[in-house]
């Protein structure tokens, strides 16, 4: 069993940029692959951004590539989710899963972390 812990949310001007980490428990972080998802109040979660156990290949929503950025540190046993240029409209709950693969869809995922809070002021 793998345990996610998140930290870095919190609230950030309009323009401006915020990390997220998400710290995996256990020795076998590096045979998964991690992806990052947001949910808004009333929306349904979300896809964000996902990378291969090996850091090789990743996948970004439409609404933030160009913007965001996921990363891995195996050693570390540590995934980042580097958001800039955030927008009013990217505040949400964001949660780290690891899963199978680099993959769009809730279904693959097998762990989740507890969320962390992200908000944009204007």
């Amino acid at each position: 069993q793998v345990q996610l812990v998140e930290s870095g949310g919190g609230l950030v001007q309009a323009g401006g940029s915020l990390r997220l980490s998400c710290a995996a428990s256990g020795r076998t972080f590096s045979s998964y692959a991690m992806g990052w998802f947001r949910q808004a109040p009333g929306k349904e979660r979300e896809f964000v951004a996902a990378i291969s156990s090996s850091g090789g290949r990743t996948n970004y929503a439409d609404s933030v590539k160009g913007r965001f950025t996921i990363s891995r540190d195996n050693a570390k046993n540590t995934v980042y989710l580097q958001m800039n240029s955030l927008k009013p409209e990217d505040p949400a709950v964001d949660y780290c899963a690891a899963g199978q693969g680099p993959y769009t869809g809730i279904a693959w995922y097998d762990y989740w972390g507890q969320g962390s809070q992200v908000a944009v002021s204007s």
